[in-house]
């Protein structure tokens, strides 16, 4: 079968499109067929090796598709199930070996694409103003890349449990994506000095009660600056680079701060959280509380393209690697 791999990591150039063997389930494994591979910063992060995995390896962490073989031991799923699953690597290729304990069953209505676009970030977003901060009705909230796909996630999130979003964006034209996802004010990053200054005037000069922050070092000081007296930052993400060392009392002296690094596989760690987080956000797709936007399709053997378009930040909303290259070419005509 055909899958991306990494020989060696790297820029996006080593994703390489290679004839691999067709994977086969060991005990309490499943083979998807997959339909849809999510493009996250988690799929850049294990290509540059900042997030290290054994070489070489299929990048990927994200998918949707059809169990078309089960291994022994397995209970939880059967042959020709729709599903998807998150943080597990090898989604970049046309079938992947899943731990069957880790897949969420589709209901109906949700669609593989729509699956595969929102399972990772969607329970992001849902840990994040769930659990790494409980967002309250009134609280105004900072989100940086609120144009993103996470950004656009976390914005209708907060809006939609009364919360107030301050965004940053690099242009106009997505703050315009912003504040159409609910974002009350929008502040161009490229086009203020002083980001944290901006953040309060907005606020009516006073500091934020939490910051999500998804791109660390270039944003990581203004957050900070950002915050009232024991304000929260939320650094989910490192999309600009991982943020430098720092001195613990920088938080004691901006005001008894709190820093918080969370990541998505502690708060899915068993399968009764995986799937009323999953079912939490399929009833918000169904409820248009969230509305995914899929912004790009690319096929297997444009998947450095599609690392470089996200990393450029040329792209809004979410990207997906189809392995079926001839769907990428049917979308693509259909929405031209």
């Amino acid at each position: 079968m055909r899958a991306i791999q990494v020989y060696e990591v790297g820029g996006p150039e080593v994703l390489q499109e290679a004839e691999v063997d067709q994977p086969r389930p060991g005990p309490g494994e499943a083979v998807v067929e997959v339909a849809a591979s999510g493009v996250n910063f988690l799929d850049v992060y294990h290509r540059e090796g900042r997030y290290s995995l054994p070489l070489p390896f299929t990048p990927g962490a994200e998918g949707a598709g059809t169990v078309v073989e089960v291994g022994p031991g397995v209970a939880d799923v059967a042959v020709g199930d729709r599903v998807g699953w998150v943080e597990i690597p090898g989604t970049y290729a046309e079938r992947a070996v899943v731990d069957s304990s880790r897949l969420v069953p589709l209901p109906d209505d949700i669609g593989f694409e729509t699956a595969a676009a929102v399972l990772l970030q969607g329970m992001t977003a849902h840990y994040l103003v769930k659990d790494a901060y409980p967002v309250q009705g009134g609280d105004t909230v900072l989100v940086h890349a609120a144009a993103g796909g996470m950004g656009l996630l976390l914005t209708q999130l907060i809006t939609h449990l009364g919360g107030r979003v301050i965004g940053t964006t690099s242009t106009a034209a997505k703050a315009e994506l912003a504040k159409r996802a609910g974002a009350a004010e929008v502040i161009l990053s490229s086009a203020v000095d002083d980001l944290a200054a901006e953040v309060r005037r907005l606020n009516g000069g006073q500091g934020l009660p939490v910051v999500f922050d998804g791109v660390g070092a270039h944003t990581f000081d203004a957050s900070l600056a950002s915050l009232r007296t024991r304000g929260h930052l939320v650094l989910f993400g490192a999309a600009s680079g991982a943020v430098p060392p720092f001195d613990p009392m920088r938080l004691a002296h901006g005001g008894s701060l709190t820093l918080i690094r969370p990541s998505l596989g502690d708060f899915i760690a068993d399968r009764s959280e995986l799937l009323r987080r999953a079912a939490d956000v399929f009833e918000w797709v169904r409820s248009k509380a969230l509305e995914v936007a899929v912004t790009g399709r690319y096929a297997l053997s444009e998947a450095a393209q599609a690392h470089s378009d996200l990393e450029a930040r040329r792209t809004t909303g979410k990207l997906l690697v189809v392995p079926d290259a001839a769907a990428v070419g049917r979308r693509e005509e259909t929405q031209s």
